[in-house]
């Protein structure tokens, strides 16, 4: 399967979708939003998070999406989708497909950031390793998404890294087994957070993707990330184009919305476009801003960077 074809490239039709939307059951919101651009669909898939516009729309993420889609947003990313109730996952689920949205990644269930150890080829790792992708596969079914984060964990010290990363490559081939019939994808996330972590840079993901050998591992690109860990974010966007099956994104330093940091993202972002990708690319930051005002600044941001044609 290609991860083209998760894209979801055609909005239902209907003014009747708009009427579950925040703007048209709130004036107030509406006459202090309402600009040419509103409603209108960006260029590339953004994907809001859980709390970006409870400001506007409340703390219930149905709410906050039905808002999303009235600014012009078609799609959402949630990490902790696993950790929610199953019968919130399947209402999530459903809003999105009536408003014609897609789902990004969720983070697979059970794993942390440094407590895989995946590298360390030891079988409880793996066996933990391979119940998260099959409790991943029924998340996934209820929310009808295709995508999921894995993030392999620390470094062992006491192993060559050669070792590690076979370690590494096994693991994800036994779990890309049991979620490639579903046409599910983990991708690899590699992470500036700590140096203790084993996945750093998107050549290192690179190799596992090309060693593990299949559709159903690719790499997330967070550009917030490489610029950390390496900077040089399009020359090495295009060194590994073809295994990349999603994108996050976050200035630097600060991780906020785009324009609040160093990062060029109108350019990047007409790059990503003029390649061709035209999946979901996660909102994986906060809000510059705080309250109202904070929400319309980082929808008036994507407007710009977004402008690249």
């Amino acid at each position: 399967m290609k991860r083209r074809n998760f894209v979801q490239n055609s909005v239902l039709a209907g003014a009747s979708l708009l009427t579950t939307g925040l703007l048209k059951t709130d004036p107030a919101a509406a006459a202090e939003i309402t600009s040419p651009d509103t409603g209108k669909p960006f260029h590339l898939n953004y994907g809001i998070h859980d709390g970006m516009f409870k400001n506007h729309a409340g703390d219930d993420f149905i709410d906050q999406i039905k808002f999303a889609y009235d600014q012009g947003f078609r799609s959402i990313e949630d990490n902790g989708m696993a950790h929610r109730p199953a019968d919130q996952q399947k209402k999530i689920g459903d809003t999105l497909a009536k408003l014609g949205m897609a789902m990004g990644v969720f983070v697979q269930p059970g794993l942390g950031n440094d407590s895989n150890l995946l590298a360390s080829g030891k079988a409880d790792y793996l066996d933990k390793f391979i119940a998260s992708c099959k409790e991943a596969v029924e998340v996934a079914k209820r929310i009808n998404g295709k995508l999921v984060t894995v993030v392999p964990g620390d470094f062992v010290r006491n192993l060559p890294i050669g070792v590690q990363t076979g370690n590494v490559i096994e693991a994800i081939k036994k779990g890309t087994a049991i979620i490639e019939p579903h046409g599910l994808v983990m991708v690899l996330e590699p992470l500036s957070d700590n140096p203790d972590l084993f996945l750093r840079t998107p050549d290192q993901a690179y190799a596992i993707c090309k060693a593990v050998g299949s559709p159903s591992c690719k790499i997330l690109y967070d550009m917030y990330h490489v610029q950390r860990n390496q900077g040089n974010i399009i020359p090495t966007l295009d060194w590994v184009y073809d295994e990349i099956g999603y994108y996050q994104i976050g200035d630097n330093p600060g991780r906020k919305e785009p324009g609040t940091g160093e990062v060029n993202y109108k350019n990047i972002f007409k790059h990503i476009y003029d390649k061709g990708y035209r999946g979901v690319l996660g909102m994986e930051h906060g809000t510059a801003g705080a309250g109202k005002e904070g929400e319309l600044a980082l929808i008036k941001a994507y407007r710009e960077a977004d402008s690249f044609i």
